[in-house]
């Protein structure tokens, strides 16, 4: 059987000062069979990416400068309009900045796209990043719904799933680490590591710019769910994250809250957008739910006094209500500050 041509976008957003990331991710994708474009959103950096894409001497990369940063919501949505607009690429692949792909991560997506009988407006694929234990699990045959739409769970918390979350705990003590199934299926995932059709822009449209940072891409990917295409993790492509990720690093104590430790404007837009993205679509019991936000919330309020974070606690609830009041968009520094 000859093998298919497939015309591929990269798509990459950056900002501030990551030359040392970028330039080795794009090192990598234009080595990589079928990349036809790649679209750079520099997302207001400090240094001029056009000038050290340039230094890179290939005509397939194209930068898209904005002056101010729109956040990864508004970067992705300026680079998925570039994509639709201004090429002629079948297929587009997100990439955060700092996703290194394995020199095959490309070439195993369109490998299994064709094993699927869906339409291309259909079905999405995402590559696998080994350090979203999750994402791991969720490859090795977990049901992704215990991790990413638990419902009624406020901020993670779930008081009567905790039962359940022990039984898993003491299970994986002994229980035999399994291999990648071939895929697995998501409700929402990640920019970084996406694949699909132009149709799927056309079927979904485009990042919701009111978010800003931090669950606009769960968002956008959850569209595909709700619009009923379903989204494959592909274990068999794997990124690497070469920057660390906030919090990825913090050591979790009973006694210390990570939203008032490392509280910042990432943690605000964080806190917020979450709670008003899985507000609209975990929520199926009221009740249940304000239990669970009710105990999570005066956990909080103790560890504040504990650690004598309480501004920041005060912080964090006006986050919490934005949220859940649908006050979207950007804020004032006072918000976080």
């Amino acid at each position: 059987m000859a093998k298919i041509t497939y015309n591929i976008c990269v798509l990459i957003v950056t900002y501030s000062d990551r030359w040392q990331f970028l330039e080795q991710i794009l090192r990598r994708v234009t080595t990589l069979e079928n990349v036809t474009n790649v679209i750079v959103v520099d997302n207001a950096s400090t240094y001029s990416v056009e000038q050290n894409c340039k230094l890179l001497k290939d005509n397939r990369i194209q930068v898209v400068t904005h002056t101010q940063n729109l956040g990864s919501a508004g970067g992705y949505k300026a680079g998925l309009e570039f994509f639709s607009k201004e090429t002629e690429a079948d297929f587009v692949w997100l990439l955060d900045d700092d996703n290194l792909p394995n020199p095959d991560a490309l070439e195993k997506l369109t490998d299994i796209w064709n094993t699927s009988p869906l339409d291309d407006d259909k079905k999405a694929l995402f590559s696998l990043r080994l350090d979203r234990k999750n994402h791991v699990q969720i490859a090795q045959g977990e049901d992704a719904n215990r991790f990413l739409l638990v419902e009624n769970s406020f901020m993670g918390f779930n008081l009567f799933r905790a039962p359940v979350n022990q039984y898993y705990k003491l299970r994986n003590k002994f229980k035999k680490q399994s291999g990648f199934k071939e895929k697995a299926v998501m409700p929402y995932a990640a920019y970084g590591g996406m694949f699909f059709h132009r149709r799927m822009v056309d079927l979904i449209g485009y990042p919701d710019e009111s978010f800003f940072v931090y669950a606009d891409d769960s968002e956008y990917t959850y569209r595909m769910t709700e619009k009923g295409a379903t989204i494959w993790l592909v274990p068999a492509s794997q990124i690497v994250d070469i920057d660390k990720s906030q919090g990825i690093t913090y050591v979790k104590y009973f006694w210390r809250s990570v939203y008032l430790d490392l509280w910042s404007f990432r943690t605000y837009y964080q806190v917020r957008n979450s709670i008003y993205f899985y507000a609209r679509f975990n929520v199926t019991n009221a009740t249940i739910y304000g239990i669970n936000k009710w105990l999570f919330l005066t956990g909080q309020w103790i560890i504040s006094q504990i650690t004598a974070k309480q501004e920041n606690y005060k912080k964090f609830l006006i986050a919490i209500n934005d949220g859940l009041t649908g006050g979207m968009g950007t804020v004032k520094a006072e918000k976080y500050s």
